[in-house]
């Protein structure tokens, strides 16, 4: 999927270019998202493990679900593999990452264990909340993993709170905070931006355009449906991306994530992608088409792309990939089985992480 582009809208930038009265340190403005990185074939094997990694253990994850091995919410992250794998391999060591309920793949990217994960979905002692945060509510301090959160674009002014730690402590990092085409239009998110840039924090914001916010289109529930320009009222710079690319999504982050380190405040970076399955497991996704879907599959599918540069560059045969395939597979299914088969949680958990 091509980052959407008009000339409306390259019209109506280029004036708020002119018209808008920006800081100094914006002067030097970024050109993003026409961009894709070159990656080596040690870099595309990476991301092609990284993002199969992300498939096989959602898709186990929504078998798992229909077992009744994983209670509550599930949302499975299928199809949007691409964006934080791509921003992942941007990072630099002691940035932060917070994200909202689909959040499964931030965790694997981040560095956290399949087991470790897959035993807090279905709720056993050894998840990453001691299995008491279940699919939307894990975190790792360890990996600066500050969480999904399961209310609507709550992770935005924490994600802003962390940048401002950063800031105070001087420290060099960047927070990232991802939320969705349906959280751009809550109020707190607007209030994260005025603050950020008022206070030049370093902070990137990844806007993750499914093109759903539950069962609603985008267009049928966004005024402006170009979120990255969500921003222009604040002097936030912002960019569309092929979300689908992890090319464009790592040129795209290298990009943002410099400008933020640098010390020239927020940027909003809009990933264009698509989510192949419902909003949640509990959703049956008949707002949309089977065609809609399954041509997303078989012309921008991220892991796909990956597999026809190795097969035609010549860095990976079938059989290759394949043994890369049933290694994924082998560590989900570990996870899956050691998810099932650690204990609960002693009741005791009950009275620990309270804050009184």
């Amino acid at each position: 999927m091509a980052p959407r582009k008009n000339a409306a809208s390259a019209g109506r930038r280029a004036a708020a270019s002119k018209s808008t009265k920006t800081r100094s340190s914006k002067s030097s403005k970024p050109v993003i998202g026409q961009e894709i990185a070159e990656f080596s074939k040690e870099q595309e094997l990476e991301v092609y493990r990284e993002m199969l990694l992300i498939r096989r253990f959602e898709e186990k994850a929504g078998q798992l679900y229909g077992m009744g091995f994983i209670g509550g919410f599930c949302h499975l992250y299928i199809g949007q593999e691409a964006v934080i794998t791509g921003i992942e391999h941007a990072m630099q060591e002691g940035d932060q990452l917070i994200t909202g309920y689909r959040d499964h793949g931030h965790m694997l990217a981040a560095g956290m264990s399949a087991r470790g994960v897959m035993a807090e979905l279905t709720g056993r002692q050894s998840g990453y909340s001691r299995g008491k945060g279940g699919s939307m509510h894990m975190f790792s301090r360890e990996k600066n993993f500050f969480g999904g959160h399961g209310i609507v674009g709550a992770q935005v002014p924490l994600g802003t709170g962390i940048a401002l730690a950063n800031k105070y402590k001087d420290n060099g990092k960047v927070s990232i905070a991802f939320y969705g085409d349906g959280a751009s239009n809550q109020g707190q998110v607007y209030e994260s931006f005025n603050m950020a840039e008022l206070w030049q924090l370093p902070v990137v914001y990844v806007v993750e355009n499914n093109r759903y916010a539950m069962g609603t289109a985008v267009s049928r529930a966004s005024a402006q449906t170009d979120f990255s320009q969500r921003g222009v009222s604040f002097n936030i710079p912002g960019y569309q991306v092929d979300g689908m690319d992890v090319r464009a999504v790592k040129a795209a982050a290298d990009a943002a994530l410099e400008f933020a380190r640098s010390g020239k405040g927020p940027i909003i970076l809009e990933m264009l992608t698509y989510r192949y399955r419902g909003h949640s497991m509990s959703d049956p996704a008949k707002y949309r088409s089977k065609d809609e879907v399954q041509k997303m599959r078989s012309e921008h599918d991220p892991i796909e792309q990956v597999k026809a540069r190795l097969l035609e560059k010549g860095w990976a045969t079938e059989d290759e990939l394949k043994a890369i395939d049933k290694s994924v597979r082998d560590i989900v299914a570990d996870s899956a089985e050691f998810a099932q088969t650690d204990p609960e949680p002693d009741p005791s958990e009950l009275y620990t992480d309270i804050l009184a």
